[in-house]
């Protein structure tokens, strides 16, 4: 008997919604007209690529950056709206960017 059997029997009276459809949360981030900023910087002499320029919601360019990081396996974080990835992915980076249109812009280098 799973937990959903159990609460039926708890509260026979209570009528249960139907989940919300589970859909990639790559579909609901919203895509934007003006193209996200993507550039090469050296910090204390690492490299890093940052994204910038995404109008949308805090929440969707956070998922985005999750992704992103997961995808190309290295750490990052997001802070004052950008995207810090460390490490020098901007091909990668854009490509990916491309495939889920967006618009990128290379700036510096």
């Amino acid at each position: 008997m799973d937990l959903q059997d159990q609460l039926k029997n708890l509260f026979p009276d209570h009528k249960s919604e139907a989940p919300a459809e589970t859909s990639d949360k790559k579909e609901q981030i919203w895509m934007q007209e003006d193209p996200i900023i993507c550039k090469y910087e050296k910090r204390k002499g690492k490299p890093i690529t940052i994204l910038e320029g995404y109008t949308g919601a805090d929440a969707d360019f956070k998922i985005l950056a999750k992704e992103l990081k997961t995808t190309l396996g290295v750490g990052g974080s997001f802070k004052n709206n950008q995207i810090i990835i460390q490490g020098d992915y901007r091909n990668k980076i854009m490509e990916l960017l491309k495939q889920k249109g967006f618009k990128v812009k290379r700036v510096g280098g």
